[in-house]
């Protein structure tokens, strides 16, 4: 059989994702923003031998390359517009980190929860993670502290995380809700909700207007619906159902 430079490109997914996140609106816009975030990494065939994972449990964080399977296109474009430059500049794709590129390929870090079985399937836990259901996971590597790290380096237009966070007020209703749902059906719910939406998930040309639009995200099986209010002690997140 003649090996060719095209029979690299063939990828095989390793893994597909289980996530808390169920579509891409209101998902983080980078790994490690909520400490929240849990999802499965359900290993598929011929991979699922535990001996492929041996050592695994001794790395903290793990590196993921995965492909942004709801952003394929089949035309790419040389420029985006990043929402951490308000929607409002252009850069390179090649200088963002934009979903729609050329090989729709992925890369984060997320926690590592730890290996298990859940009936006959082998699922890699995980936290701290951006990836929405159903994402394709093409590989899985141990992060290493002493290379992966570089404190000193630098981007210069998104060197520190974002901080600024909108506050958050949960209405009776969704308080009622939050409290009849099971916890370990729903670990840590609430909070997850509230790193959420306190970043504020809308496209950057809908940040700071007064609006009465209502939004909903995708949290597991249920929707979250929730509003933007003014007044004037500024800006809040309303939490309005969980259901």
């Amino acid at each position: 059989m003649t090996y060719t430079p095209q029979d690299a490109l063939a990828l095989t997914p390793i893994a597909y994702t289980r996530s808390c996140f169920r579509d891409k609106f209101g998902v983080p816009r980078q790994p490690g923003l909520t400490r929240f975030a849990r999802a499965d990494l359900v290993i598929e065939a011929p991979f699922d031998r535990e001996d492929a994972f041996r050592g695994l449990e001794t790395a903290s964080h793990l590196w993921l390359t995965f492909q942004f399977h709801e952003a394929v296109r089949e035309d790419w474009r040389p420029v985006v517009r990043p929402p951490r430059l308000g929607g409002n500049r252009k850069m390179g794709v090649f200088a963002s980190r934009s979903p729609f590129r050329p090989n729709s390929l992925g890369l984060s870090v997320v926690r590592n929860e730890g290996l298990c079985r859940k009936g006959n399937r082998l699922v890699l836990q995980i936290s701290d993670h951006d990836l929405i259901e159903g994402t394709p996971i093409l590989d899985i590597k141990p992060y290493l502290p002493f290379s992966d790290s570089l404190p000193e380096a630098t981007l210069g237009w998104a060197d520190t995380p974002p901080t600024e966070r909108l506050p958050v007020a949960f209405l009776d209703d969704a308080t009622a809700q939050l409290q009849r749902l099971p916890e370990d059906q729903y670990p840590d719910l609430r909070a997850l909700i509230e790193d959420v939406v306190s970043y504020d998930p809308r496209p950057s040309f809908r940040r700071g207007r007064e609006e009465d639009r209502i939004y909903g995200a995708h949290l597991y099986d249920l929707n979250v619906r929730f509003r933007f209010v003014h007044d004037p002690s500024g800006e809040r997140v309303e939490v309005l159902t969980v259901c």
